[in-house]
């Protein structure tokens, strides 16, 4: 898993791909070099306002719970609507394809976000998260991502993969804010991402493929 993510691979189940370009979209494949990510400000805004949420891991599972959050989840979006939360993971997800964990996020006994996380020798990967829309204002999103990030260091990897953003401006742009980040390139390389304005990134050397 560590080699082809470090090659711009991706699965949801266990189905492997990889693309540098989506309709108009440039797919730049983000990672976060662990050692020198601090969180920042937003991020840790989102800590503070969510003390009150039990945060547990386990091999990655999906229940009755779990499914019913995704329903809720799913009403989220008006194109492009998942169908399934298998669309993601596969039957037996916590060993199929790889090892992998889910990180769920409780309020007073109530399931209101999952995450998936891959685990390989030297990095972990999102492979999707979910959470109740009734949370949206607590930034559940970026909350489970932080905690991604810092069970990744406790488990003492170099790399957390966040997944793909766009080279122009989308609703993923919110990657790349995560800090400490690099992009591939496509040839191969993995370069320092610098942030500019919001939903603008700066980047260095960067020849994207035009298929």
């Amino acid at each position: 898993m560590d080699a082809l993510w470090a090659e711009g691979w991706r699965h949801f189940g266990v189905y492997f791909f990889r693309y540098s370009r989506l309709g108009n979209n440039h797919v730049l494949p983000l990672r976060v070099r662990l050692a020198d990510h601090t969180p920042s400000r937003s991020q840790r805004r989102a800590l503070k306002k969510n003390l009150d949420l039990q945060l547990k891991l386990q091999p990655a599972f999906v229940n009755g719970e779990v499914e019913a959050l995704f329903a809720r989840h799913r009403t989220r979006f008006t194109h492009n609507v998942p169908e399934s939360i298998y669309n993601f993971i596969s039957r037996r997800p916590a060993y199929i394809p790889c090892r992998c964990h889910s990180l769920t996020l409780y309020h007073q006994n109530r399931l209101v976000g999952i995450s998936y996380l891959d685990e390989g020798e030297q990095a972990t990967s999102s492979v999707y998260q979910c959470f109740d829309p009734a949370y949206t204002k607590r930034s559940l999103g970026i909350l489970m991502l932080v905690h991604s990030i810092e069970l990744s260091r406790a488990w003492g990897k170099a790399y957390y993969y966040p997944g793909y953003a766009y080279q122009e401006p989308s609703e993923y742009d919110y990657k790349k804010r995560l800090g400490a980040l690099e992009y591939f390139d496509w040839q191969g390389n993995w370069l320092k991402f610098e942030a500019g304005p919001p939903g603008r990134a700066l980047f260095t050397n960067i020849e994207l493929p035009t298929t």
